[in-house]
């Protein structure tokens, strides 16, 4: 006899009970001195669908004095998303960019055949304290544009659609959702929205996709009748009918197409680890000449001295389609 603190199974539910397929629990990584939560990659699942990494910056509070200072480094074969909740953080990039990102803006980086950047506390405001939270996530691009040429957007906020309606209430991030669709062009068919959840709300993920996962990120959820705490990413079972309901949370939710088998069978784990995501594996870990470390030393990027040297809020919906 053994003791388990769960809910007794209802009869004739056992299909409900295996409607979550796996929960992870992210590991702490520290990034140029600020620690994120990593839910993906993870041992047991490399990514969900196109999305490589998935990384819940914060909340924290840099004290004066402390920064996040992430050095340039190069990304091929894929695009980020980077969406703040609180803070500030200047990206720097091979083709001469230059761009504070603030909370509620969309910056999508698309590495293509290759880029360079950075991304830092700015300068002008490491004196005081500053709270830091936010989401980054990695996309793997189509084949068909790996080797296209990098870009760089920001969509400010209030050029974001909004929602509020039955105590379910956001933006729309990337793609369509709630019959809105987001002005931020994207390589695939891509939906990713900011959610907050009154309490008593709920909302459905849609089933239309082979893969679907959710990151809680404040408050508890309740699925099929199990509840999950803060900082949990769970990857459901295709084909269900998946409703969440909060006490008071905040979550982030991606549903997608399953990411074909070119990225698996192409370097899969040590592309990862590169941060890159090319079907060739010769280019996995090469940045094109152009975007060098050597050639963005010529390049515009501009870089500070030493650049290179040594309820609920939020049901955040992803949902790439590949063709």
């Amino acid at each position: 006899m053994s003791f388990f603190p769960g809910n007794d199974p209802a009869p004739g539910d056992a299909f409900a009970c295996d409607a979550i397929e796996l929960m992870v629990i992210p590991n702490a990584k520290d990034i140029g001195g600020f620690e994120v939560r990593r839910a993906l990659p993870t041992a047991k699942r490399r990514l969900v669908g196109p999305f490589i990494f998935f990384d819940r910056m914060g909340p924290a509070v840099l004290r004066p004095g402390t920064a996040m200072d992430v050095r340039p480094h190069p990304h091929i074969g894929l695009a980020t998303v980077t969406y703040l909740f609180d803070g500030k953080i200047r990206h720097r990039d091979s083709l001469g960019t230059e761009m504070v990102i603030e909370p509620g803006d969309i910056n999508l980086m698309t590495a293509g055949r290759g880029i360079v950047h950075s991304e830092r506390t700015p300068e002008e405001l490491r004196g005081e304290p500053m709270a830091m939270s936010g989401l980054q996530t990695w996309i793997a691009l189509p084949e068909s544009h790996e080797e296209q040429a990098p870009a760089f957007q920001n969509t400010h906020r209030n050029r974001m659609p909004v929602f509020d309606a039955q105590g379910v209430s956001g933006r729309v991030v990337l793609g369509a959702f709630n019959g809105m669709r987001s002005p931020v062009a994207t390589a695939s068919e891509t939906l990713y929205a900011d959610i907050r959840l009154a309490p008593g709300a709920s909302v459905q993920i849609p089933a239309d996709a082979e893969e679907r996962a959710i990151y809680v990120l404040d408050g508890d959820v309740t699925i099929t009748g199990d509840t999950f705490p803060p900082d949990r990413l769970l990857v459901f079972r295709p084909g269900d009918e998946i409703v969440v309901s909060p006490s008071a949370a905040r979550i982030s939710c991606c549903s997608v197409a399953p990411l074909s088998a070119r990225l698996a069978t192409s370097g899969g784990t040590s592309c990862l680890r590169r941060r890159s995501a090319s079907s060739r594996p010769s280019r996995n870990g090469k940045p094109a000449a152009s975007t060098s470390f050597r050639a963005t030393r010529r390049s515009s990027f501009r870089c500070r001295k030493g650049e290179f040297g040594s309820g609920a809020h939020l049901l955040v919906t992803l949902l790439p389609l590949f063709p």
